[in-house]
């Protein structure tokens, strides 16, 4: 008597990166309300996935002219088919690396920072007041804040 193998069923993980695949513009805030999870679980497996998708598209540049490769590669970044370095696991929050209070609106306060080219007292400045509300002590994080802004009008 043949013994039936035990088909697993996909994560919550799974599920929330198949439904980003077929609906890119969804956002962690409606892909946590669709599968009942949190806002920082569905927006690191978004993150997950457009460091999957760049990560496949950088590979694929590599190995232009190598039909065979990039034909591999093409079905790698499927959404049936994870690539090797992702797990299937569910992110987890991390408070060192990626702290929830950071994340809050979709982009990391650093990423914001980066972006503009903010000074050191000015990138402070929008860190504090990122966070205020979030944090626990709005109105610390807004002294600080000003405290770092009078710092910048100082040295202009």
């Amino acid at each position: 008597m043949a013994t039936a193998k035990k088909v697993r069923k996909p994560s919550r993980a799974a599920k929330m990166r198949e439904y980003f695949t077929a609906n890119p513009l969804a956002t962690p805030s409606e892909v946590a309300k669709k599968f009942k999870t949190t806002y920082q679980v569905a927006y690191m497996c978004k993150r997950e996935m457009e460091k999957r998708l760049k990560d496949a598209q950088q590979i694929y540049e590599l190995t232009k002219g190598r039909k065979e490769r990039r034909m591999k590669i093409l079905a790698m970044t499927s959404s049936n088919t994870p690539l090797p370095s992702i797990t299937m696991e569910e992110p987890k929050a991390d408070p060192v690396n990626h702290p929830a209070h950071y994340k809050v609106g979709g982009i990391e306060t650093i990423d914001f920072i980066e972006a503009k080219g903010l000074t050191y007292h000015l990138g402070n400045a929008v860190k504090y007041i990122s966070r205020a509300d979030h944090k626990g002590n709005r109105k610390q994080d807004l002294e600080k804040a000003k405290w770092y802004i009078d710092r910048a009008i100082a040295q202009a």
